[in-house]
């Protein structure tokens, strides 16, 4: 299944192997991701060509500043025929949300993705909807450009399961990426490869992947260490060790594993981790950055020998 998917995504996205691979494993967890990078580099394409390979209701929602909450969740309109209010729900009722230039809008209304992100529901005027699963919303931002922007709030933040970046293209891949867009887009013709049973079964399998007490502790560690370090002002909540030791299982999973490594865990990191940080004011003048950290703790942090790796 995971390979099914992973071509069928090349055939429209060229390179970023990596960053196709992240996504899959959030849909297989459940959680939502980040992309953060400047215009241009696909963001959209990638989340259109996921939602069209799992053959998933995909919607885009662009964040402005006079976006409200309703014009996201919904409203309820008074019809005169039936002399009663009617509930018409808003774009959010999708399977893959594109959330673009999330940090556009006001924190008002970004507040309100809180409850469908974490329970994946929504209430309104005392009823609960219940989203259709596989529910994953995909946001985007630019890191450059803050004139008119509204950062996101910690709470929101840490109610991502990942924030990857894609990057600029090698010379290479860029190439190829302007032959193919000089001609018709491919995008149109892409077609589904999974079914929601195929995604069903590869949910049950992931978690019977083996991660073993040693690296339970190791994720705590580092974990934990995010609390202690000097220039951090808030670290890392238990959500966040959770999402590691779910991403870690999935990961190793789509690589054909049946065990998470060490090295599952440090690659994965850097993603689950980095955007639930606060640095300190003066660590931030000084040009230390959450990544940095990321990676200072890996190194500080114990690899604890396991005799299923020996």
């Amino acid at each position: 299944m995971i390979n099914k998917v992973l071509t069928n995504i090349g055939k429209v996205m060229v390179g970023k192997h990596d960053c196709i691979e992240k996504m899959v494993v959030a849909l297989l967890v459940g959680g939502h991701v980040l992309i953060e990078d400047v215009p241009g580099v696909g963001k959209t394409t990638i989340a259109q060509t996921l939602a069209r390979s799992m053959n998933c209701s995909f919607c885009r929602i662009q964040f402005t500043p006079d976006l409200v909450p309703s014009d996201i969740l919904g409203v309820s309109i008074y019809n005169q025929k039936e002399g009663k209010f009617e509930f018409v729900k808003g774009p959010i009722y999708h399977q893959i949300i594109l959330a673009d230039e999330i940090n556009r809008t006001s924190p008002k209304t970004q507040s309100s993705l809180l409850e469908v992100m974490e329970e994946h529901q929504v209430t309104m005027e005392g009823k609960t909807f219940r989203m259709e699963d596989p529910f994953m919303v995909i946001a985007t931002q630019n890191p450059i450009e803050y004139e008119g922007t509204f950062p996101l709030p910690e709470a929101q933040l840490d109610r991502f399961l990942m924030r990857i970046t894609l990057g600029y293209p090698s010379m290479k891949e860029e190439l190829e990426i302007m032959k193919k867009n000089g001609r018709e887009s491919r995008l149109d013709d892409l077609e589904a490869v999974v079914t929601m049973d195929e995604l069903w079964s590869a949910r049950e399998a992931m978690h019977k992947v083996f991660l073993s007490e040693e690296l339970e502790r190791y994720i705590v560690g580092i974990v934990n260490e995010t609390r202690q370090h000097p220039s951090v002002l808030l670290g890392c909540s238990p959500r966040a060790s959770i999402a590691l030791y779910k991403t870690a299982k999935a990961y190793a999973y789509i690589k054909g594993k049946e065990f998470v490594t060490p090295d599952d865990i440090k690659h994965l990191a850097n993603d689950v981790l980095s955007h639930r940080m606060i640095l300190r004011p003066e660590a931030k003048y000084n040009g230390i950055t959450n990544t940095g950290i990321i990676q200072e703790i890996l190194k500080k942090v114990r690899i604890p020998v396991v005799k299923q790796y020996a």
